[in-house]
């Protein structure tokens, strides 16, 4: 027996539920990197209004609904050769609740103009899709013709499109089954069924690029107190054989931010937060049942903090006037630098914050806080991995 359990011998897996709380299977493939996970279930106790004839609390009989949360924090990661999508892709595409579309790469990009840009042939990409040149990401904002894109920010330059998969948005969510292992195999082993996230964040330009999933789950389950039956399973389920495992973190300095109604570089980012929230409210009030059944989703909002170094320039200026007039700008922000690293939120409609000045530091810090993403029908934000 270990004299304790060390965090450092800690493992994740996750997958996309074909039916909401009935827990995926789990493979040696669905296992990523995470820096913690925070799972809590607490009971809904009912008030007791009867006499007792004492003031002891005394029990009740039958099984009381539960309600279970998760908090879950993880970087961003340099991925395998060929692997476009991260490891914990089912926690994005939970959040988002559009499936993902590819695009395999081979374009010849030989003309670009601001934001419009020029193939070489019959490009077949939709808004929505993303692309990769060299060390750059960029979602396709409109396709004026078959040759030519209109892309979330402007390219260096001329060059191949490599690959990449984009997220977008989808009126339902599904459910995660979010799988808690340690070593030795004697420690207790837990796991989430029907997890939905509620929220996603990403975090910019701290150490190192972070990501955070919250959100509520059906039920918390361990191998120590398993039924059968719970989750759709006859037994908790094994950890497929353990295989190495080496992600790389991307610095939180890497990347790139572009603002503005004809795209324009922001050098003087320092920090940045977005959030998507699904305002989720489970379906646990079922008369029979003391587990949630169902997803159902709220009115999403998508918000960002940004904190910017002023400058002097005519895209400062824009800012400020679409702040002052409620005018949407678009907002990019690229996450890493190289192939392979590379994650990019691109909000087509971001109405900035009226800024609020800090001159406590010997630069002017401007801080855009609760900045909101606006659209028409699933169209606030869009999520892209290459």
């Amino acid at each position: 027996m270990a004299c304790y359990i060390s965090t450092r011998q800690n493992r994740f897996y996750a997958s996309l539920e074909a039916t909401y709380g009935q827990a995926a299977a789990m493979t040696a493939g669905q296992r990523f990197s995470a820096v913690s996970l925070k799972a809590r279930q607490v009971f809904e106790k009912p008030l007791r209004r009867d006499k007792t004839g004492t003031r002891t609390q005394q029990p009740v009989a039958g099984e009381l609904r539960r309600r279970t949360g998760f908090d879950l924090t993880t970087y961003l990661y340099a991925r395998e050769t060929g692997q476009t999508q991260p490891r914990y892709w089912p926690l994005v595409q939970a959040a988002l609740g559009g499936s993902p579309k590819s695009h395999m790469g081979g374009l010849s990009v030989v003309t670009v103009n601001g934001a419009l840009t020029g193939f070489a042939a019959a490009h077949g990409l939709a808004p929505g899709d993303a692309v990769t040149v060299g060390g750059e990401i960029r979602i396709v904002a409109a396709v004026p013709d078959w040759q030519t894109a209109v892309l979330s920010a402007p390219l260096a330059g001329p060059g191949t499109t490599g690959g990449a998969l984009s997220y977008g948005l989808a009126p339902e969510l599904a459910g995660v089954t979010l799988h808690e292992r340690w070593s030795p195999a004697g420690a207790a082993q837990r796991m989430l069924a029907g997890a939905v996230v509620d929220e996603l964040e990403f975090r910019i330009n701290g150490d190192f690029h972070e990501l955070g999933f919250r959100g509520q789950a059906a039920d918390l389950l361990d191998n120590a107190s398993f039924e059968a039956g719970a989750a759709g399973l006859q037994s908790f389920p094994a950890e497929p054989a353990v295989a190495e495992l080496m992600e790389s973190p991307i610095p939180g300095h890497m990347g790139q931010a572009w603002i503005g109604s004809a795209p324009g570089r922001m050098y003087t980012l320092s920090s940045a937060v977005i959030r998507l929230k699904n305002n989720v409210d489970l379906r646990a009030k079922d008369y029979g049942s003391v587990l949630p059944r169902c997803i159902v989703p709220g009115d999403r909002e998508v918000t960002v903090d940004l904190e910017v170094y002023s400058q002097d320039g005519a895209l400062y200026d824009e800012i400020l006037q679409a702040a002052k007039t409620r005018t949407p700008l678009p907002l990019m922000v690229q996450m890493g630098e190289r192939e392979g690293q590379m994650c990019a939120v691109w909000m087509p409609n971001l109405i900035p914050a009226v800024p609020e000045l800090d001159n406590r530091e010997a630069r002017l810090l401007w801080r855009l806080k609760g900045s909101a993403a606006v659209g028409t029908a699933e169209d606030e934000v869009y999520v892209a991995f290459g």
